[in-house]
């Protein structure tokens, strides 16, 4: 980096964080993702329930938006974020050790299913502008077209919707 030679750079800035994160790097982890936990378009892909999972299922997300779907990078950034946050409510705050995740998609709608075994219903909680955390579903409920969950005999599905242009 021109003049700054002499500055010592942070750890995981500059270059080497360059080199660890590109977009060829994130398709390529999408596409192992993909591989190793199954596809959510073909069947309801079980994941642990771990922070990291969070990491897995926007993988997953993005492969099948972007490159299965060939949806918009917008909406896929959208639906990628909301994955995220159904996901990181599933392990916050279920107590589950497995979760679901299934992907669909028909005529003008995708939609965005995870599956926990706990019939606790997440909550839609009001949120000021400094809040750090609790935003979760007010994310889901902006920028989805549709949302909501389904009881089950054991357990729930929470899911949102969007609409998408079919061409």
């Amino acid at each position: 980096m021109a003049g700054l030679e002499g500055i010592e750079q942070p750890r995981g800035h500059g270059r080497a964080a360059a080199a660890r994160w590109s977009p060829a790097v994130e398709d390529e982890r999408a596409l192992r993702a993909l591989e190793l936990f199954g596809n959510p378009t073909e069947m309801e892909v079980p994941l642990p329930s771990r922070p990291e999972s969070a990491a897995t299922a926007r993988r997953l997300a993005q492969v099948v938006v972007l490159r299965h779907w060939g949806l918009s990078p917008k909406l896929a950034e959208d639906a990628v974020l909301l994955v995220s946050e159904l996901v990181g409510n599933a392990v916050r705050h279920t107590g589950a050790r497995v979760f679901g995740l299934r992907m669909r998609r028909r005529r003008g709608w995708i939609r965005i299913e995870v599956r926990d075994p706990s019939r606790g219903l997440p909550c839609l909680m009001p949120v000021q502008e400094l809040d750090v955390s609790g935003r979760g579903l007010f994310l889901v409920d902006r920028l989805a077209d549709r949302w909501g969950v389904d009881l089950l005999p054991r357990g729930k599905t929470t899911w949102f919707e969007m609409r998408v242009a079919d061409r």
